[in-house]
């Protein structure tokens, strides 16, 4: 079946780094974009970044533009966000899912916990 596991969440530091990481399984992640979502305590979930799956295209948040970067490697079926210059505002749980042809997210990771604290 269809499933996404996020990892590499952690406490960091302001200013620190971390990556994380979605591996795909029980699909052909070359046919798919995925996206990384976050949500911190009390707030909405928010898109952060995404990127395609035919030319690699990317996305970023306004709020993480400059300091994420997003990135796939088809053959390990894994999809990474490195995430520098963190600040306490990216303490949050963030998400990795699978976009449709349609634009929604069909499938979605169990999350992994980013805290950035001093």
């Amino acid at each position: 079946q269809v499933q996404l596991v996020e990892s590499g969440g952690g406490l960091v530091q302001p200013g620190g780094s971390l990556r994380l990481s979605c591996a795909a399984s029980g699909f052909t992640l070359d046919y798919y974009a995925i996206g990384w979502f976050r949500q911190a305590p009390g707030k909405e979930r928010e898109g952060v970044s995404c990127i395609s799956s035919s030319d690699g295209s990317t996305y970023y948040a306004d709020s993480v533009k400059g300091r994420f970067t997003i990135s796939r490697d088809n053959a390990k079926n894994t999809v990474y966000l490195q995430m520098n210059s963190l600040k306490p505002e990216d303490t949050a749980v963030y998400y990795c899912a699978r976009r449709t042809i349609t634009g929604s997210y069909d499938s979605w990771g169990q999350g992994t916990q980013v805290t950035v604290s001093p």
